[in-house]
């Protein structure tokens, strides 16, 4: 896993999984345990988004028995903490009402959640990210199993 500075980010693996669970135990919603395979993918796909310079979803593939769910973070190189990484992700909360998906927003846009929810979903029970420093941003990529955010379906 590529870090940003030292201190600032050690303990990467335990600090998100720990601002996941911190947020999922607030809801009574199952703690997620690191998944290594996930993070492997997490930086394969992070590493391409440094090379790119932007975010972008990694490709639906219809066909796969085992999707993935996925939240992507990007910011200034050196400035956050995994802490406010994952932060941004749930205060999406705010946009959030109960309901079946993707009917959870107040505000009508489902990118005001679709973090948060993909972080609180109920049938996820394994997360793997990677942080990934590039020229002058870092991008944070987690993977999620099972996936979230699945349509007709509550989140939690």
């Amino acid at each position: 896993m590529t870090t940003g500075a030292a201190g600032r980010i050690d303990n990467l693996e335990d600090r998100v999984l720990a601002a996941h669970n911190r947020e999922r135990a607030k809801l009574d919603i199952p703690a997620l345990a690191w998944n290594q395979a996930l993070a492997v993918d997490a930086q394969k796909w992070g590493n391409h988004l440094a090379k790119l310079g932007r975010l972008e979803h990694y490709p639906d593939n219809p066909a796969d028995p085992d999707p993935q769910g996925e939240n992507l973070w990007a910011g200034t190189r050196g400035y956050y903490s995994a802490e406010s990484m994952v932060g941004l992700w749930i205060a999406e909360r705010k946009n959030f009402k109960p309901g079946l998906f993707p009917n959870n927003t107040v505000t009508g846009n489902l990118e005001d959640i679709g973090h948060y929810t993909q972080l609180m979903w109920r049938s996820s029970h394994s997360v793997g990210c990677a942080l990934i420093r590039g020229r002058a941003d870092e991008f944070l990529v987690c993977r999620y199993s099972e996936g979230g955010n699945v349509m007709g379906e509550r989140p939690f």
